[in-house]
């Protein structure tokens, strides 16, 4: 929360997987009758659903501040019965997942279930899931609508906003970049493993979605494949010393072995995502 800002608002989490979503506050309710924690009833696009109150970083505050014309908005702090509503609406979606998954097994239809959520006012069913082509899901619809009781919406998504929504960790420990922090998914090739001198082992490179990972974009100099060294003092002819041809002895083919060539792995830029840890701007890039 900030209260700098001429209209406040408040960081949410809708689910236990998904990225913090600021939202602003009606005038009805203050700012400080909100704290950490609490539960409250939110509009989004899909309609009413209901978050965790979360803090807000005072140095992302800024950052984090929704646009004046943003739909996202705190409709009041929720009750008991919204608590036991959601509940069960829980409890209905994991029902959901065991009877579509059951019925799709049935059919052999060529696609992943990936989750199901039930808005807040029970008027629909949404079932989300991957497949490679399109799917001829309308018997499938039918019956799990007559089984429910209720509209059924299915909606395909990619592998990697699957991978966003489910959430995990990645080879640096870390939980996955794309359900942490990253707002969307700009393309990522390979040359921008190549730029930061990565070993192009495809075990290593890809993410749990099976893409390349999204580290390999954010973590070069200007995060858009160029590395600008200026900003970051590891290209050539940085001033700190450590770019090709510096004084130091640390520049490519010395023979100190520290060099972006050297069996040490120490390369100027590395991704990091090799085993070490995860960095910015240029990374650790120490492999094992």
């Amino acid at each position: 929360m900030d209260a700098r800002t001429s209209r406040p608002f408040v960081t949410i989490k809708l689910t236990p997987v998904d990225r913090p979503t600021s939202f602003h506050l009606p005038s009805q309710l203050p700012e400080a009758d909100l704290a950490p924690g609490d539960q409250v009833i939110v509009e989004t696009g899909d309609g009413r659903a209901l978050g965790t109150v979360k803090a807000t970083p005072s140095a992302l505050a800024s950052r984090r501040e929704p646009g004046e014309s943003s739909p996202l908005v705190v409709v009041r702090k929720a009750n008991r019965e919204d608590v036991l509503t959601r509940l069960r609406q829980q409890q209905r979606e994991q029902e959901a997942f065991r009877v579509c998954l059951m019925k799709i097994r049935e059919r052999a239809l060529p696609m992943k279930l990936t989750r199901i959520e039930q808005v807040f006012d029970g008027s629909r069913l949404v079932f989300y899931y991957t497949a490679d082509g399109r799917v001829d899901f309308r018997e499938l619809v039918r019956e799990l609508a007559a089984h429910f009781r209720t509209r059924i919406e299915m909606r395909q998504i990619g592998v990697r906003d699957q991978a966003k929504m489910l959430n995990g960790y990645g080879g640096c420990g870390r939980p996955l970049c794309c359900s942490a922090f990253l707002q969307g998914f700009a393309p990522v090739s390979i040359k921008m493993a190549k730029q930061q001198q990565v070993s192009l082992n495809p075990a290593k490179l890809s993410g749990q979605c099976g893409r390349l990972k999204c580290c390999l974009r954010f973590e070069l100099g200007d995060g858009e494949g160029v590395n600008r060294g200026a900003s970051t003092g590891l290209s050539a002819g940085a001033s700190t010393g450590l770019s090709a041809g510096a004084s130091t002895g640390l520049a490519a083919g010395a023979s100190t072995g520290l060099a972006a060539d050297a069996s040490t792995g120490l390369s100027a830029g590395g991704c990091g995502d090799e085993g070490g840890g995860r960095g910015s701007g240029g990374g650790c890039g120490r492999r094992r």
